[in-house]
């Protein structure tokens, strides 16, 4: 293979690693940053939400970014611009700069991962598109599986300054090899100076803004029950329909919501979102669990849930070789199949666990994921022109972010109202007629509140069984939505 695609795509991957990373290494480091600036541990959480709501308003914009600066010049410039708020986030000496440099950090971060995955498919001739694809989807799965283990140590070790600093290497790296391989084809880029639409900007900034703020939110806030929740509900649903609109009929859009138009990318986009909700609300709750009932560490949680990388690690190279020359939607239905199986045979976890098997039932996870992730991307991307190529790739990670927040704010609620239901289940079993209760100390407050904590465990546990389950059952429920699509095979070989 030629050596300036092998190293341009070694630094593209490094690329998208960090900036997915990013999203999930400070999440550990909240407490200690709310107590070295002195403000609430809930006040904490603006250093992810300000982060997730700029890049969430960004991505639609890619596609209308890279027609006026070109692809190379916008990543380059994208990754040293991220690279730097990294370092201003570091030295941050008050919560407020920090949080301008996470807003920062969102704006010129959402153009990384779209372009990066553009830029692999430009790179890769036809038949090797699945090649790039394959290494594209593993360095932006597996980033949020190491993210908390990797903040949990540097935090522990150093200071969580260290995760934004760990950024600079890897993001000048990143740009200096990919300006060195492809300098030559920067002035071969057309650019068109398109008229902004601002009004559409505007639509799109209050609608998307408000969805991801109310996701991000909505928990801390005990969702609609908050007058705050209601407002960004209704703002994010009456200007996202308005965006939709105004941008259907516009001659220069900024978000071309006629892609939608293209079946396999409108399947592929939408399968992507709730499949991404499935599977990541495990990779949310099964560390909770952990640390918060079973007396785990964040690190060895971490450790133990990392394995979910390793099946990814395994299926991407084998799979990204021959999915070009394969049906995208059976492979992504056999993806969702594994990931039901897995889900379903592993959901038995016990007060009993060990860090072992935990770790065997995210790999067997992680083969799922692997598959369904690697397919789905072919057959979103398969009828999209190389015209419209880095905005389909925009808008499309647009939805696995919107699918990812929707995994992390609903699966907290869910699991509650799980434990509600199995401790209010167990919890009728204690009376005095049950002869599994010791009589003389059935009216002991010691005694009963013991009984308790172990029914709240046991219901934690029972809680995180259903959540898989659930993850289970949304992946079989997408397999024949699949099939809407067209078969990528037969486009293959058309072409």
């Amino acid at each position: 293979m030629n050596p300036t695609i092998i190293f341009a795509t070694i630094a593209l991957a490094i690329g998208s690693f960090m900036n997915v990373l990013d999203m999930t290494i400070v999440n550990v480091s909240l407490t200690h940053i709310a107590g070295d600036f002195a403000i609430a541990p809930d006040q904490g959480t603006w250093v992810i939400t300000s982060y997730a709501v700029a890049e969430a308003i960004f991505l639609p914009l890619i596609g209308w970014l890279t027609k006026r600066l070109g692809i190379i010049k916008q990543y380059l410039g994208a990754t040293l611009l991220f690279t730097l708020a990294s370092m201003l986030c570091g030295i941050s000496p008050n919560f407020e700069t920090l949080l301008a440099m996470r807003v920062i950090q969102g704006i010129v971060g959402a153009s990384m991962i779209p372009l990066s995955q553009t830029l692999m498919l430009r790179l890769y001739p036809k038949d090797k598109k699945g090649v790039a694809l394959g290494i594209w989807s593993m360095t932006i799965v597996i980033a949020p599986v190491i993210g908390p283990i990797l903040g949990g140590w540097i935090t522990d070790t150093a200071s969580w300054r260290w995760c934004f600093y760990i950024n600079l290497p890897f993001g000048i790296l990143s740009s200096f090899v990919v300006y060195h391989f492809l300098k030559k084809d920067i002035s071969k880029e057309k650019t068109v100076k398109e008229p902004i639409d601002l009004l559409g900007f505007l639509f799109l900034a209050i609608g998307v803004g408000s969805l991801q703020l109310m996701l991000d939110k909505g928990n801390d806030l005990d969702w609609f029950s908050s007058p705050t929740i209601v407002i960004l509900g209704i703002l994010a649903f009456v200007f996202i329909g308005i965006l939709i609109i105004w941008e259907w009929y516009h001659k220069t859009p900024v978000v071309n919501v006629r892609l939608f138009l293209d079946r396999n990318f409108c399947v592929g986009s939408f399968s992507l979102m709730f499949s991404v909700l499935a599977y990541f609300s495990g990779v949310v709750a099964i560390p909770l669990w952990l640390q918060n009932y079973m007396g785990y560490t964040a690190f060895l949680s971490g450790r133990s849930t990392a394995t979910l990388g390793l099946g990814i690690m395994i299926v991407a190279p084998i799979l990204g070789k021959k999915i070009d020359h394969l049906d995208a939607r059976k492979v992504a239905a056999l993806g969702f199949l594994a990931l039901a199986l897995a889900t379903f045979v592993t959901s038995n976890y016990s007060p009993q666990i060990t860090p072992e098997y935990i770790g065997f039932t995210r790999f067997l996870n992680g083969f799922g994921v692997g598959i369904f992730f690697i397919s789905l991307n072919t057959l979103t991307l398969s009828t999209i022109s190389d015209e419209n190529l880095a905005s389909a790739s925009g808008i499309y990670n647009f939805m696995r972010n919107i699918g990812s927040s929707l995994g992390t704010s609903l699966v907290i609620p869910a699991w509650n109202h799980f434990k509600a239901f199995h401790h209010e289940i167990m919890s009728t079993a204690i009376n005095t007629s049950n002869p599994n209760l010791n009589p003389a100390l059935a009216h002991s407050s010691q005694y009963l509140a013991m009984i308790n904590m172990e029914i709240t465990k046991q219901s934690a546990i029972m809680g995180i069984n259903d959540i898989l389950i659930g993850s289970g059952l949304i992946a079989l429920v997408l397999i024949p939505f699949l099939f809407l699509a067209k078969s990528t095979k037969y486009l293959n070989n058309k072409s």
